[in-house]
């Protein structure tokens, strides 16, 4: 045991994870995946084009046999310059030797073709935080039960009243308003006590405006909600019930010295809760002040004045009124988008909306207040619920991503978690490594097709996901790769007839017709064996192979197939780039560029990633492409053909995302 002021140094800490049997392995805390080819947990070589020294980085290597690789170089192309002439003999001399020494070389390397993609043996082992089927065990909803705060045995999720006469035969205004701009939050007992008289001056001032408008009921969150934290939860699952049902709106805001009252509009219309009142709302009023005029107001008037992003929003405010149908997910990506825009007493408003990302900060205490919208750290996510077929019960308990991924499991059709899974956004975070707002392909959520179902979420906000396809990527050398070819029996005895040459060279003891074949077979058989490898490649055994920097697709073509005798150009950049890729990817001054090389599609890739992923995973569909997730954490998500999915094994669940420890 250490003392306590003597601390391991980095390379020395040790970490534990599970083989493929489920047995715990203590190892070096590094980069380590599951080796496909024998099920154990094995540390990460990967070959760099400049390796630095003291890492885990090797030098490039391949399997390519040696004697089919001087075949090539001799028959390829013929000698132009005189160091080539010069050398040209040696190499075939060279040829001869290892012809000679080790004749099983001079056949074709590979081993048997196989057109599937090594498998990836790694699945998620663990218990759910919250599960799609209602039959797998949850963490979450064990939590509820033993919990007496989120809601009542009886509890049902269709609004239900003592006395049905009070729905049915009266009507009732609901108001909506911000809280600083009818009362200021006190702290000490002066603060608290001007609170408790703005909230009465503010309380009076509604009822007042409720009996000129000829109602007798209203409702306002300050005396309507309850008290105990199961009644908050449940007036916060029926917020958007209340609205919806209510005769009108009444919107109250601050007096301004501002002719049209521009920024007391902006101050209650940034608000993550305003937004879906006034759009679940059947007609709107507002006044000024607690004395002011009530006047009604349309949703257009009331986007003009109040949203400060107008142009985005104004695609859902034609959807309601009529004027323009948006399919339903498109519209709720953009209801989400713009409720995501805005912030409350709990979450701030964020200043470039690209960049809001959820909240994964501990969980709060819940704080007895008037307000249910204090304390949620998914806050966002029930004021969007509202616009749901099915919604989810509110609780303290889950984070904005947990309860993301819980609406978006019981709204399965519009699948918008396995959407943002296939997406790659902008700014990577730590904590939300599944979640997107935006996409650095410019798609939006709508255009993603996706090929995979949630099955539950972690408890660290990770996505669990069925019907995955995944395969490793090799990264410690350029694998011994094999070929399907034309069929040819000449070219086949041509290839078979340098294997006999040590058999004549040991028989031309016997005579002189013995010697005139091992000579003979000496002198042709870098020919013949250029002659056996000279046949059409009609598909490239599938592999994935990743280096570490910037590979021309010729580099990688001669470490391929360089004991192939083809002109043919063989590696290409994706279809959705350009050809100055590798021009672009030299240009990159940082350490994190990697090439990744599909010798199935004979595609080359170029991207950027802290760590060089292992795994490739086959999410959705998108613009004639598929979506493939390198990296469990979601760090690249690259646009490559989508058919390779089809020479992909089908994996156990998968878990993408999730914060880090």
């Amino acid at each position: 045991m250490l003392l306590p002021f003597i601390s391991p140094r980095p390379e020395e800490r040790r970490t534990t994870c599970r083989d493929l049997s489920l047995k715990w392995k203590t190892h070096k805390d590094n980069q380590r995946y599951l080796n496909p080819e024998t099920g154990i947990c094995t540390r990460l070589q990967v070959q760099a084009m400049h390796p630095v020294p003291n890492t885990n980085q090797v030098n490039i290597s391949d399997s390519v046999r040696w004697a089919p690789k001087l075949a090539v170089l001799l028959f390829c192309a013929p000698p132009s310059t005189i160091s080539q002439i010069i050398l040209w003999p040696l190499r075939f001399i060279l040829c001869s030797l290892f012809l000679l020494s080790w004749p099983l070389d001079g056949l074709p390397g590979g081993g048997s073709y196989t057109d599937i993609y090594p498998a990836y043996l790694m699945s998620y082992w663990g218990q759910l935080w919250a599960a799609r089927s209602r039959r797998e065990y949850s963490i979450f909803d064990k939590m509820v039960e033993k919990s007496p705060m989120p809601t009542p045995a009886d509890f049902s999720a269709i609004y239900l009243c003592d006395n049905p006469d009070i729905v049915i035969n009266y009507r009732y205004v609901a108001i909506s308003y911000r809280q600083s701009d009818v009362f200021q939050r006190g702290f000490d007992d002066e603060g608290k006590k001007r609170e408790e008289e703005q909230k009465k001056q503010f309380i009076e001032s509604v009822r007042s405006t409720t009996l000129q408008c000829g109602l007798q009921v209203y409702w306002l969150d300050l005396e309507c909600l309850g008290e105990t934290t199961e009644d908050k939860n449940i007036d916060l699952y029926r917020m958007s019930d209340i609205y919806h049902g209510a005769i009108f709106t009444l919107i109250t805001l601050r007096k301004s010295d501002d002719q049209h009252s521009i920024e007391s509009w902006r101050s209650w219309g940034g608000r993550v809760w305003t937004f879906p009142e006034a759009l679940l709302s059947g007609e709107l009023r507002y006044r000024i002040g607690l004395d002011g005029p009530v006047t009604p107001i349309t949703l257009h008037e009331l986007a003009n004045k109040a949203y400060e992003y107008y142009s985005e929003e104004i695609a859902i405010i034609n959807a309601y009124g009529g004027k323009d149908r948006l399919d339903r997910l498109e519209h709720l990506t953009r209801l989400k988008a713009a409720i995501w825009r805005r912030g409350s007493a709990a979450l701030p408003k964020a200043r470039d909306p690209e960049k809001q990302r959820p909240q994964t900060a501990q969980q709060p205490q819940l704080q007895q207040t008037g307000s249910p919208n204090l304390s949620y750290p998914a806050e966002r996510v029930y004021a969007l619920m509202g616009f749901f077929e099915h919604r989810i019960m509110p609780s303290i308990l889950e984070t904005e991503l947990q309860a993301l991924a819980q609406l978006s499991m019981a709204n399965d059709s519009n699948r918008m978690a396995e959407r943002m899974v296939s997406m790659l956004p902008q700014d990577i975070q730590p904590q939300a490594c599944w979640y997107a707002n935006d996409d650095q392909y410019e798609s939006e959520l709508w255009d993603i097709e996706p090929e995979v179902n949630v099955a539950g979420a972690t408890e660290r906000g990770a996505l669990v996901l069925d019907g995955c396809r995944a395969t490793c990527i090799c990264w410690e050398d350029f694998p011994e790769i094999s070929f399907r070819r034309t069929e040819s029996i000449r070219r086949t005895i041509a290839g078979r007839i340098p294997v006999t040459l040590p058999g004549w060279c040991f028989m031309q003891q016997f005579g002189t017709a013995f010697f005139t074949c091992a000579a003979f077979m000496l002198v042709s058989g870098p020919f013949l064996t250029a002659y056996s490898i000279s046949g059409r490649i009609l598909a490239t055994q599938p592999w994935l192979i990743g280096i570490k920097g910037v590979m021309s697709p010729e580099e990688a073509a001669a470490h391929i197939y360089g004991a192939m005798l083809s002109k043919r150009q063989r590696l290409f950049f994706t279809p959705s780039g350009l050809g100055s890729q590798y021009d672009e990817a030299l240009a990159q001054t940082g350490d994190d560029i990697y090439t990744l090389i599909d010798t199935f599609s004979g595609t080359i890739y170029y991207f950027t990633a802290k760590c060089p992923p292992t795994v490739c995973l086959f999410t959705g569909r998108e613009g004639g492409l598929g979506r493939f997730v390198l990296f469990l954490r979601k760090e690249v998500v690259l646009r490559m053909p989508s058919h390779i999915h089809r020479v992909m094994i089908p994996c156990d669940w998968v878990a993408i995302g999730g914060t880090r420890e």
